[in-house]
């Protein structure tokens, strides 16, 4: 019910049930596989589904206590709890920095506890560098395939050797055993074609919560088998055993086992056999694609508009049964002792779901399964129709993933194309992608050029967002209790942000077609308007990976690098073409101030993380470039109105960008023979050490007071406490 029927339910309730489901996990009566199913797909929804920017504030309470958030047993769901951690991190740019990232440490030294695994080298690379390094750190002995096959051999001479049924039983449900009966099974199947009938009892011994280290080995010992195959007909009847396993006998689940190989520690080509076969569990039987095709036909993921939609549930269940024990448990205990209970909401097409888009994950993390991956989205993207964020996953995907999609356009568009293609047919045109993207989409199969956007394409774009932030969206009417975002601003900016991302052009070329949209395209843009524009490009750029916004950093530099600012040879004051009213009305050079005000509205949406970079770009690329007074004065106009963030979320960030302040003014104080600011500049320091700093900063910048020429001495001497006579004597 949580899982498909819920909307909008507040992140710390949605916490609070995990932690539950983890406790409830324990329980005798879980021990059955409905039930153990049951709450780990739920458990599995509520990992995934945590927003980037709801994972710290709401983990964060369970901190003294996160075992509570930790599964005890099963290392897939601690295993996607990491990877909703790093993207996390990622989107919030808290990855880079130690102290920022140090938050989680405690949940990953119990996850690692609980369920000690490592993770392939081609994860890591995407993982930020704070997790990358603990998993570097805590790193867990990779086992050795080869005695992992001598064992099944041996375990399989034991079942071929005993002949009592109790000792058989006895010894393969016993808790020391290793857990290897999935194994032995499958050989089982493709030797024989059947299953002996004591196979249900040490099932039903071993229990659903156990069978999940089963399902593990058997995992890594069939890519052992498959990558060590060298007939092609044997893979495919080896398929066929895997596939008895799921559909005739109902061992396991697809979605089980998938979402297992899925989270296998593979490396090179093990990883690559592993992906290979999980296209040959999806795509050579034909259970699963019957199932999602017919689901997808005769069903709407728009439950509240539908009156029939319960019918049309149990229809698909009828025609599609789902058993969830193996058909010997039911033939011999009776419905009495093991009876199905009923499914209201769920089937295995919609329990897929959440395993497909870790799945879509991991095989982007690797490239050379790119074709793989087209094939999965081609065939069961349709699926997407039915996801609760569908535009929200393709968001976190895209710029996690940013690097990795970059040279691979045809991938993008074919992700971009499958999840939000899967929505036309349930949706109002207009609802997402703008009509020139569609038509990019549309002319993908033919031999055109790459499509490059024009600036009128984002000012467009942009108005799209300026227009729904005041109050005149131009997306069709929706009930908002029941959409994957509970306002038309959020959609407007996540739909964008999809689509920026999904363009066939470099990140940097974005970035400064955006920036454009304000330098080259105000012509256009209603004088009135222009401050919502800017206060859209730098919601919008906040929200996009790094690569799109750093490109204002190098607009920065370029401007306190223009020869106007470098040789003071403006024809106004520095201070009036700072001035954003000033120049915007009166068709003064607007470069200087139009800049401010790109990178003041970026640096007010900026998150944590982006604002953490802001420090070192000015210390170590935008100051050095200061030399003449009018750079100097820009200088300021960037810095001072974020000081009060930075005093309020970093304080030592102030310590550092004042001592910036006095180096670059003493740069400036050496290389111009005359200032014309001199007292605007002090203002600017006085407010400084009254504001923010105080004393702290004495003993450095006294120093720098020093080297000044006289005049400024004189003007600063409250703040290095010189004595007149000192001043003079020195001048």
């Amino acid at each position: 019910m949580f899982s498909y029927r819920m909307h909008h339910i507040q992140p710390h309730y949605r916490v609070q049930l995990l932690s539950h489901l983890h406790s409830l996990a324990a329980v005798p009566q879980t021990n059955k596989t409905q039930l153990h199913l049951c709450v780990e797909s739920t458990a599995l929804r509520l990992i995934t589904g945590l927003g980037s920017s709801e994972v710290q504030p709401q983990l964060s309470r369970f901190i003294s206590e996160p075992k509570t958030l930790v599964s005890s047993e099963s290392e897939e769901l601690n295993r996607a709890l990491v990877l909703t951690l790093a993207r996390s991190m990622h989107i919030i740019g808290t990855g880079n920095d130690p102290i920022s990232g140090s938050w989680c440490k405690d949940i990953l030294m119990t996850i690692m506890q609980n369920t000690p695994h490592s993770w392939a080298n081609h994860t890591l690379e995407s993982f930020p560098p704070v997790l990358n390094e603990f998993f570097q750190q805590h790193s867990v002995p990779k086992e050795n395939k080869l005695q992992l096959k001598k064992a099944v051999e041996e375990e399989y001479r034991n079942w071929s050797s005993m002949s009592n049924e109790n000792d058989i039983i006895a010894h393969f449900s016993a808790a020391n055993t290793p857990p290897l009966f999935l194994c032995l099974l499958w050989q089982m199947i493709l030797e024989t074609d059947r299953i002996n009938p004591i196979v249900y009892k040490i099932l039903e011994k071993i229990g659903a919560r156990a069978l999940s280290a089963h399902l593990r080995k058997f995992c890594d010992y069939l890519v052992f088998k498959f990558a060590n195959s060298e007939e092609g007909q044997h893979v495919n009847k080896c398929v066929d055993a895997i596939n008895n396993m799921i559909w005739k006998y109902n061992i396991v689940t697809i979605d089980r086992l998938v979402l297992c190989l899925a989270l296998r520690t593979q490396e090179g080509s093990e990883a690559q056999v592993c992906f290979f076969i999980i296209q040959l569990l999806l795509f050579k039987a034909a259970e699963f694609r019957n199932r999602v095709s017919e689901f997808v036909k005769e069903n709407s993921p728009e439950h509240w508009k539908q009156s029939d939609w319960h019918e049309k549930h149990l229809a698909f269940h009828s025609n599609y049964p789902e058993k969830f024990a193996p058909e010997g448990i039911l033939d011999q205990s009776g419905p009495s002792t093991y009876q199905s209970l009923p499914v209201y909401f769920g089937n295995v097409c919609l329990r897929f779901l959440p395993v497909f888009d870790i799945v879509i994950h991991r095989y982007l993390e690797l490239p050379p399964v790119t074709k793989s991956l087209e094939t999965l989205l081609e065939h069961l993207g349709c699926l997407y129709k039915f996801h609760d964020r569908p535009v929200t996953y393709l968001y976190n995907t895209l710029h996690y993933y940013e690097k990795k999609l970059r040279d691979r356009l045809p991938l993008k568009r074919k992700l971009v194309s499958a999840v939000l293609g899967s929505l036309c047919d349930i949706r109002a045109p207009g609802w997402s992608l703008s009509e020139q993207y569609l038509q990019y989409m549309a002319n993908s199969g033919q031999d055109k050029p790459t499509w490059v956007p024009e600036l009128d394409y984002y000012i467009r774009l942009v108005k799209r967002v300026v227009d729904t932030l005041n109050g005149d969206p131009p997306f069709p009417p929706t009930d908002w209790r029941f959409n994957e975002f509970p306002n038309p601003a959020a959609h407007a900016l996540y739909v964008t942000c999809v689509e920026l991302m999904g363009l066939p052009v470099p990140p940097e070329q974005v970035g400064n077609a955006l920036l454009d949209v304000i330098m080259r395209g105000y012509t256009v843009i209603a004088s009135d308007q222009i401050h919502s524009y800017i206060n859209v490009l730098g919601l919008l750029m906040s929200a996009l990976p790094d690569p799109y916004w750093t490109t204002l950093q190098d607009r920065l530099i370029r401007v306190i690098q223009s020869p106007a600012l470098v040789h003071s040879t403006t024809n106004c004051d520095i201070f009036d073409l700072c001035n954003f009213n000033r120049t915007h009305h009166s068709l003064l050079s607007n470069q200087y101030a139009y800049t401010l005000a790109l990178t003041h509205s970026l640096w007010h949406h900026a998150g944590l993380g982006q604002i953490s970079c802001v420090p070192t770009f000015i210390k170590k690329r935008l100051a050095p470039c200061v030399k003449s007074e009018d750079q100097f004065i820009f200088l300021c106009h960037v810095i001072g109105p974020f000081l009060q963030r930075f005093n309020s979320e970093r304080t030592k960030v102030v310590l550092d960008l004042t001592v910036t302040l006095y180096t670059a003014l003493e740069a400036v104080d050496k290389n111009n023979a005359h200032m014309s600011h001199m007292d605007e500049i002090s203002d600017l320091l006085y407010h400084i050490k009254y504001m923010f700093v105080g004393d702290l900063m004495k003993s450095e910048v006294e120093g720098i007071i020093r080297k000044l020429r006289p005049a400024l001495q004189m003007r600063l001497r409250f703040i290095s406490h010189l004595n007149i006579d000192e001043i003079i004597s020195n001048s």
